[in-house]
């Protein structure tokens, strides 16, 4: 066997054996590309036959068999797939579509007891899954197919009716919900049609070759508007920079952009790269010492991540903690949405990317899961020691030193609430957040100590955003008691507010500002 061949057959793209000789007849075999979603495997040859869900084809190195479910084909002898029966149809970002679905589906079907196929169709970016129960051996439970589109607005899909589910890597705008809300779709920011199945980071990369590993608000702002063409520039090789791009119709590209530019026209480099998704990015950056793009967490693909300096010369990674609380700079909420009527089949799926059965699947897929995380703070943490270099009048030092002494007490979760804007309602992920929190509370041991903790922006005096942080966590208070009810019983919970201490962003921009009105849940740290 060719080491071609036992490359891929080792991590499960080759269904069968790669033959070096072949006999069947070719006369009317047509030329057929297999091309995986990831980019990692690409085959051309003659398409001989397609059977048990693998593609059989004839190439330069031998015979060989792919399965279907880890590639698309592309040709006019590539066979065709029926996609007309589907139960439950989704559409929208090819940032969820290509990255989470297709393992969300495997995970779906382990909840289900089922077994799933997935196949690619002759449409890009898209693919069908059946579902059939008792591990395979059982009825037809049904398809799920999925659409994804690096261009194309997803909610178009819920107006004509062609999908029941829409992937969005951003929230939906006011104006495109009213426009749902006008055609009797619903309430699209409602918890019932409006759900966050994971966290993400957008990811600037770079080269491995690359020696730079932090980049500013400004360098990257200088690179995407041209102003900077050479690595020699930023402190790095002499080197044209090779800026590698999304497609400006793209909801990444909006994202990004927004971010790096504060809302200001985005710039288009002429001379940018544009290709169609994220694993193309990452394609040509690791292909290019001197590219550099930005991809999805989940779609680095052994690429270089920069760090992130923000205004404020604070640099933050990547890591999961800081995309889970949401205080990382370039991070975004990835959202799936419905119309207000569905079918039993699209209302099960949905209620499994809600759960933490799907925490595992999200995290495997690279992207960060709603689960729950501890990290440890003291007197050596980074906060502790920003918290010390603070400077303030003598009511903040003592409140600084409050602060500083709990910390020595609790460690903190990666629970965050937020507000939505002008209201004492939480957020569309604080409430997934509140049932997760509640069960990971409950199983505590009696008389576990447990702190909520609220903060403020800069905005105003001091004094009155110290009330007005105790007010918040408060009201995070109540609102778990009210969900909990008496599960928590068992349970110290107290509250205490710091205002605008220890800010996890900067308060120049209203982005930054919405970050810090947090409230956080601290636990007492474990004995031993």
């Amino acid at each position: 066997m060719s080491e071609f061949c036992r490359k891929f057959r080792s991590v499960g793209l080759i269904a069968g054996l790669c033959v070096g000789a072949i006999s069947p007849s070719l006369t009317d075999a047509g030329e057929v590309r297999l091309t995986s979603a990831d980019g990692t495997l690409r085959l051309k040859g003659d398409l001989i036959d397609f059977v048990d869900d693998s593609y059989i084809i004839q190439t330069a190195i031998g015979e060989m068999r792919v399965a279907a479910n880890w590639v698309r084909c592309e040709g006019i002898d590539c066979p065709q797939f029926t996609t007309v029966s589907a139960d439950v149809k989704i559409a929208g970002s090819d940032m969820i579509g290509l990255g989470l679905m297709p393992l969300l589906m495997s995970g779906y079907a382990n909840a289900l007891q089922a077994e799933v196929t997935v196949n690619n169709t002759q449409t890009s970016g898209e693919f069908l899954a059946n579902f059939i129960a008792e591990d395979g051996f059982g009825d037809e439970l049904g398809s799920i197919l999925v659409t994804s589109s690096a261009s194309e607005d997803p909610f178009d899909s819920l107006l004509d009716g062609s999908a029941e589910i829409v992937m969005a890597s951003r929230r939906i705008a006011p104006s495109k919900a009213q426009e749902l809300s006008n055609a009797g779709l619903g309430n699209m920011t409602s918890p019932q049609q409006e759900h966050v199945v994971a966290v993400d980071s957008l990811v600037v990369i770079v080269n491995p070759s690359n020696p730079l590993g932090s980049a500013s608000i400004e360098d990257l702002q200088r690179i995407y508007s041209g102003q900077v063409t050479n690595w020699s520039e930023l402190g790095g090789a002499d080197l044209p920079i090779m800026v590698v791009e999304h497609p400006n119709t793209s909801d990444i590209f909006d994202v990004f952009k927004s971010r790096i530019f504060s809302g200001s026209e985005p710039f288009i480099i002429p001379s940018a790269v544009v290709v169609a998704d994220h694993n193309a990015v990452a394609a040509v950056v690791n292909e290019n010492p001197g590219a550099i793009g930005y991809v999805g967490y989940a779609f680095q693909r052994r690429a270089k991540a920069l760090n992130f300096i923000n205004e404020c010369g604070v640099e933050t990674a990547p890591d999961a903690f800081s995309v889970k609380t949401e205080e990382y700079d370039l991070q975004q909420r990835l959202y799936l949405y419905n119309a207000s009527s569905l079918n039993e089949k699209s209302s099960d799926f949905l209620a499994f990317t809600q759960s933490e059965d799907s925490d595992q699947v999200v995290a495997k897929a690279g992207f960060v899961d709603l689960g729950i995380k501890v990290l440890a703070q003291g007197k050596e943490s980074p906060r502790a020691k920003a918290l010390v270099r603070q400077s303030g009048d003598a009511v903040e030092t003592l409140v600084a030193r409050a602060m500083l002494a709990e910390m020595e007490e609790y460690d903190r979760l990666s629970t965050t609430f937020r507000f939505r804007t002008g209201s004492t309602s939480l957020d569309e992920r604080g409430l997934l957040d509140m049932q997760r929190l509640t069960r990971f509370l409950e199983t505590k041991a009696e008389g576990t100590r447990v702190n909520v903790v609220g903060f403020t922006d800069d905005v105003g005096s001091f004094d009155s955003n110290l009330a007005l942080s105790m007010g918040r966590a408060d009201q995070a208070l109540r609102e778990l008691q009210s969900y909990a009810g008496d599960r928590l019983n068992h349970i110290e919970i107290s509250t205490s507010g710091f205002g605008e201490l220890s800010p996890a962003a900067c308060n120049t921009a209203d982005s930054g500002r919405a970050i810090n009105r947090r409230v956080e849940v601290w636990i007492e740290k474990a004995s031993g």
